[in-house]
């Protein structure tokens, strides 16, 4: 049973939802010792690659059939997150930070495709739900202590118990690593409390999810400098999150075929951010220091609120040989955001940190309001035996209201609406009960977040993570998906999935490259993109083996000729802009990609597992026109092993091992300027030349963990 609406309630049997599901239990994360949902779904999931961008384990892109949620401004975000029926993409850019979602708080995580439009903005690709834990599902309490390569220690703890119509959860997880790389420590400190009260009609749910993370990254390198993959090119670059998240779900059996349910929440997030960067209007000929510094240390602010609310309807009845499903559906949700940012130049240390020469000075304040409605609907009927016939649609109003706080930019002012009707048709056939086809026609929208309309001006290009200057109108994404596919289980031990699709988008928004920085620039409309490709999927289990493959073809390009600047291209013109052609390839995406798991259990107490994924190769991004002399980013793969031991019955040891054979490899790519060509990679802006800058991958490492668990069922 799958979760199909934006409002938990009823599942929905796999076998009538037209749509490509995968899913991802606790039990799954704890086995593999994932280091969060994005590391899972990257390593197991059919179509996901991640790109570590940042150089921080815990702020990685991942893409989605080429749709991408990442916690970093700057990629166009297209696929949506609900966290027990909350949209958790940050209201501010749609961004979706995973180091606020506590692993051992998760229950069940799906992932359905398509531009299934009930589930709202930016549900341009698929969209993943999760659900958390319950007194009821997980009883009993659990204590795990971890600790291994790069620093790593780790604490989590959990609890859960009910009485006979009461329950209460609670989790709570401490981890702390230096990081592989130099400069790249992380903190984090989550805790997750639910309490739920039901009887046979009702039910009722109250959660709190606080968080208080710190996490820096390092930056990609540039080729040159990457015989010392452990360096950071500059520091320090540092994300602080604090969350505090209230949400409550109810809902009661009006009569036995009809579910009314609903769900509240409030959340607050405080994201402080440090960004060093390269002065690339430096000149050399004067001396370095304040009003010509080599370097800048950005300092930034978000405050962010948010809540809405939520009511849905599921009636169910039969009208002659025809059973309806109906629901009905309306939500609102608000948020409130102020950023600003601060600048101070800095001088440059022999390790490449940054240390400020001046006070830091106020460079911008921006105000912005979101407010986002909906009202939708799915209809599922079964007209005729075996068939299942899905109508669904969703009515979007959103607005977006941005004021300069500062005073001094009066061009930020602005107000943005947007309104469109979205349909879905979906069908499927289950000639028996091991087959099902599917097929469907989606579409989807997401709008232009604030963060994107207050940096759309090609005259004023922002330096992320923002710099907001000016907000031009931009269009809202539409993305328009057919997809058919049919899943397969000829034996009770064996399982099959394929699915072809073919999405495009319209009006597709991109950050477009400014300036000698790789991180300058400002968002456009670009025209039309495509996403088309394959998925197929194996899973089976045999007497002690489980066996698990995917393969997926991803097509992701543009369809529409347009220009822009990349100054570090080799194949730009005297105006430093490239031409960007129907058919070149989109950054960031691997056209094909497999992945192998087995899991084997010698006898009881012991199991053993191995994992290896391989991606192809991807374009850097700056190279839009896939010209560069650099060429792609090779493809590469990377192997895990796993293995428990049960000592007792309480009591498990479990060892990991990521990148087994230690393989050298980069996840994603950007064009940039490499300002440290003097002696000994010294700072020389004079001799600053263009260089493909790539994320390398972590070494072998290795961990150990202890678990203890009492009166788990």
């Amino acid at each position: 049973m799958i979760g199909i609406r934006p409002v938990p309630g009823l599942g929905t049997p796999l076998r009538d939802i037209p749509a490509a599901v995968q899913s991802a239990t606790a039990r799954e994360l704890s086995e593999h010792d994932a280091r969060d949902l994005a590391d899972h779904l990257g390593r197991s999931f059919a179509g996901i690659n991640l790109n570590d961008a940042q150089g921080n384990a815990f702020q990685q892109n991942l893409n989605y059939r080429g749709f991408t949620a990442s916690p970093l401004l700057g990629l166009p975000q297209g696929l949506s997150v609900f966290v027990d029926g909350v949209r958790v993409n940050e209201a501010f850019g749609d961004m979706v930070n995973w180091d606020l979602i506590p692993r051992n708080a998760m229950a069940t995580a799906h992932l359905l495709s398509g531009s299934n439009p009930v589930f709202g903005l930016n549900t341009l690709g698929g969209v993943l739900t999760i659900q958390t834990k319950s007194g009821f599902a997980f009883p009993g309490s659990a204590l795990r202590l971890a600790g291994g390569a790069f620093g790593r220690r780790s604490a989590e703890a959990e609890t859960g118990g009910h009485g006979e119509h009461a329950d209460y959860f609670a989790a709570v997880n401490l981890h702390h690593e230096a990081g592989w790389r130099e400069h790249s420590p992380s903190a984090l400190r989550q805790a997750f409390f639910k309490s739920g009260w039901q009887d046979a009609r009702t039910d009722l749910d109250v959660s709190l999810a606080l968080a208080d993370n710190s996490m820096q990254g390092t930056q990609a390198l540039p080729l040159s400098m990457l015989q010392q993959p452990r360096q950071a090119y500059t520091w320090p670059d540092r994300t602080d999150n604090d969350l505090a998240f209230l949400t409550v779900r109810a809902s009661r059996f009006i009569q036995n075929d009809v579910l009314l349910s609903a769900s509240a929440y409030l959340r607050t997030l405080n994201q402080n951010t440090v960004a060093s960067n390269i002065n690339d209007g430096f000149d050399p000929a004067l001396a370095a220091g304040p009003g010509n510094p080599p370097g800048f240390n950005d300092r930034g602010a978000l405050e962010q609120r948010s809540a809405g609310a939520a009511l849905q309807l599921v009636m169910s009845q039969e009208l002659g040989e025809t059973v309806h499903e109906l629901t009905l559906g309306a939500s609102l949700d608000g948020a409130a955001a102020t950023f600003s940012q601060e600048r101070q130049d800095a001088a440059l240390t022999a390790d490449r940190g940054t240390v400020g020469l001046a006070s830091f000075a106020p460079h911008v304040q921006v105000g912005a309001r979101n407010a986002y409605g909906g009202l939708y609907f799915i209809d599922q009927l079964a007209p005729l035996q075996n068939w299942t016939l899905t109508l669904a649609g969703r009515y979007n109003v959103a607005r977006v209201v941005l004021r300069d706080r500062s005073g001094l930019r009066p061009a930020l002012d602005g107000e943005h609406s947007f309104r469109r009707f979205n349909p879905a048709l979906g069908v499927n056939w289950n000639p028996r009960p091991a087959l099902t086809w599917f097929a469907s026609l989606t579409q989807g929208m997401r709008v232009p977040a604030p963060a994107e309309l207050t940096c759309a001006d090609a005259t004023a290009p922002c330096l992320l993570p923002n710099q907001f200057l000016a907000d031009p109108a931009l269009k809202a994404v539409t993305a328009r998906t057919v997809e058919t596919g049919v899943r397969l289980r000829p034996t009770q031990q064996l399982r099959m999935s394929a699915a072809l699709y073919r999405s495009v988008l319209s009006d597709d928004i991109q950050f477009i490259t400014s300036g000698a920085a790789s991180n300058a620039g400002f968002f456009q409309n670009t025209g039309a993109t495509l996403r088309q490709g394959l998925d197929l999927t194996v899973d089976g289990a045999f007497d002690r083996f489980h066996l698990g493959a995917a393969y997926s073809y991803v097509r992701a390009e543009y369809l529409s000729e347009f220009r822009m600047r990349s100054p570090n291209n080799s194949s730009r013109d005297a105006a430093d802009e490239i031409a960007v052609q129907p058919g070149n390839a989109i950054p960031g995406v691997p056209q094909h990609s497999v992945k192998l798991a087995l899991d084997w259990t010698p006898e009881a107490r012991t199991s053993l597992g191995f994992g290896w994924a391989w991606f192809g190769r991807q374009y850097a991004r700056g190279d839009e026109n896939n010209r560069d002399v650099h060429g792609a980013i090779p493809a590469y793969s990377v192997a895990q092993a796993f293995a428990r031991y049960r000592v007792r019955p309480e009591w498990e040891i479990s060892l990991k091992v990521d990148n087994l054979f230690d393989r050298r490899y980069q996840s994603f790519g950007v064009l940039g300027r490499n300002f440290f060509t003097g002696s000994g990679g010294t700072f020389d802006a004079a001799a600053a030349v263009p260089e493909q800058f790539v994320a390398p991958g972590a070494p072998r490492a290795v961990w150990l963990a202890l678990r203890y668990e009492m009166d788990r069922k």
